[in-house]
């Protein structure tokens, strides 16, 4: 079992800046690819940034390339995504999620999930 927190979320303006966070316990973070989804109302699920199990690949949503930035602290069993240039369409809720795969963006593939973490930007 993997237990996920994600945290660091907030109200903020267009264009400004937010870091979220998602610690990680349980079994060996190291060994799963971790991944960050988002929710806003009255919308499905959809992906958001990845970072592979080994090694340092990362995958992004068109709707975030450029502005967000996925990294991992394996010895702080911590992702990090990095949201600069923020947006009112990127009000959700955001998720954490591990995954014993090398790298995906299918939602059905990661065996583990946090509970969220909201972000809203105001224009």
């Amino acid at each position: 079992q993997v237990q996920l927190v994600e945290s660091g979320g907030g109200l903020v303006q267009a264009g400004d800046s937010l870091r979220l966070s998602c610690a990680a316990s349980g079994r060996t973070f190291s060994g799963y690819a971790m991944g960050w989804f988002r929710q806003a109302p009255g919308k499905e699920r959809e992906f958001v940034a990845a970072f592979s199990r080994i090694g340092s690949t990362t995958n992004y949503a068109d709707s975030v390339m450029g502005r967000f930035t996925i990294s991992r602290d394996n010895a702080k069993n911590t992702v990090y995504p990095q949201m600069n240039s923020l947006r009112p369409e990127d009000t959700a809720d955001y998720y954490c999620a591990a995954g014993m795969t090398y790298l995906t963006r299918e939602s059905k593939k990661y065996n583990y999930w946090g509970q969220g973490t909201q972000v809203t930007v105001s224009s």
